[in-house]
C-alpha cells in the first residue's frame, strides 16, 4: 500500500499508486481542457482524485515565469473554494516561497517545485517547519530554455545524481526522509529517447529509497512515439503510466483523473489474480 506523510495525517490508496490530478489556473498551460479554477478542481475529485496538483505558472516549453503575487492571484481562490467543500489533499506547483505560504495557510499540503528547492532560498525551511512533504523535480534551465539543450553523456545517471544532491540539500535543512519524493523531470530539458530510459528506470532513483512521481500526461514525448496532438494523446498516456507504476512509480500526476483511476483498478485487479 502507497502512503504519504502529510503535515497533520498520513493517507495511503488502495491503487498501485496516488492518482494526482492537475489543475491549471493558468491561461497557458499545454492542455487547455486543464486549465480552469475550482469548478475543475471538484470535477476531479468527484471523478476518484486522491490528490489536487493546483498550479498559478505554466511551465510548458517556451512558457515565460510569471510573479509571485500573480500565482497568489491564481491559485488561493481555487485552495479556498476547494477547502470549502473537501479535505482532499492540496499540491501547490510552484518555486515561491511566497506562494506556498499563501497556498499552505489557504489550507494546501503539499509542495510540488520544478526547481527542487533552488529558487527560492526560504522554501527549504518553510517546509521543515510545517513538516509539508516535497516533490523534487529535475530539470535543465527554465520552461523558455529547456528543450534547447537535451543532451546527456548518461541520462539516468545525471538525473540521479541532481536529484541526490537536491534531497541532501533538503534533509541538511531538516526535512524528513519521509517527506520527500523525487520526479525525474518528464519533458523538462529531455529529448524522447532519454525520457523513456528514466521510465523504464524510474524505480531505481536514489536506489529506490524515496518514492516517485510520474508527471507523463499527453507530454510531447508521446506525441513524437504516437504521432497524435495533445488532444489525441490519452490513449498513449494511460500506457505510460501503468508501464511506470509497474517499474515503481508511487503516483502519477494526470489530466484524465477518471481515465486513470479505472486502468488502475484493472491493473490492482490483474496483479492480485
Amino acid at each position: 500500500m502507497k502512503t504519504l506523510h502529510l503535515s497533520n495525517r498520513t493517507i495511503s490508496t488502495n491503487l498501485p499508486a496516488f492518482v494526482m490530478g492537475i489543475v491549471n489556473a493558468t491561461p497557458d498551460s499545454f492542455f487547455e481542457k486543464s486549465r480552469g479554477g475550482a469548478e475543475e478542481a471538484l470535477r476531479l475529485i468527484d471523478e476518484g482524485a486522491e490528490i489536487l496538483d493546483i498550479g498559478g505558472e505554466s511551465n510548458r516549453p517556451g512558457s515565460e515565469y510569471v510573479s509571485g503575487e500573480e500565482e497568489i492571484r491564481r491559485v488561493i481562490p481555487v485552495i479556498e473554494e476547494v477547502r470549502r467543500h473537501s479535505d482532499i489533499p492540496i499540491s501547490v506547483d510552484t518555486r515561491k516561497f511566497k506562494v506556498m505560504k499563501a497556498a499552505f495557510e489557504a489550507g494546501a499540503d503539499i509542495l510540488n517545485d520544478i526547481s527542487a528547492l533552488e529558487d527560492d532560498e526560504g522554501l527549504a525551511p518553510f517546509c521543515a517547519e510545517t513538516k509539508i512533504p516535497v516533490i523534487l523535480m529535475h530539470k535543465r534551465g527554465n520552461p523558455s530554455t529547456m528543450q534547447k539543450n537535451t543532451v546527456y553523456e548518461n541520462v539516468f545517471d545525471e538525473v540521479n545524481e541532481y536529484l541526490e544532491r537536491r534531497v541532501e540539500f533538503a534533509k541538511k535543512h531538516g526535512i524528513g526522509d519521509e517527506k520527500i519524493w523525487l520526479d525525474p523531470g518528464i519533458g523538462f530539458g529531455k529529448n524522447v529517447r532519454d525520457n523513456f530510459e528514466l521510465m523504464r528506470r524510474c524505480g531505481d532513483f536514489l536506489g529506490g529509497k524515496y518514492p516517485l512521481l510520474m508527471a507523463l500526461s499527453r507530454k510531447t514525448c508521446i506525441g513524437e512515439v504516437t504521432g497524435r496532438e495533445i488532444s489525441e494523446r490519452l490513449s498513449g498516456t494511460i500506457a505510460a503510466n501503468l508501464l511506470s507504476v509497474t517499474k515503481g512509480a508511487s503516483m502519477i500526476r494526470v489530466h484524465d483523473v477518471k481515465e486513470a483511476v479505472d486502468s488502475l483498478k484493472v491493473m490492482r485487479a490483474f496483479f492480485e489474480g
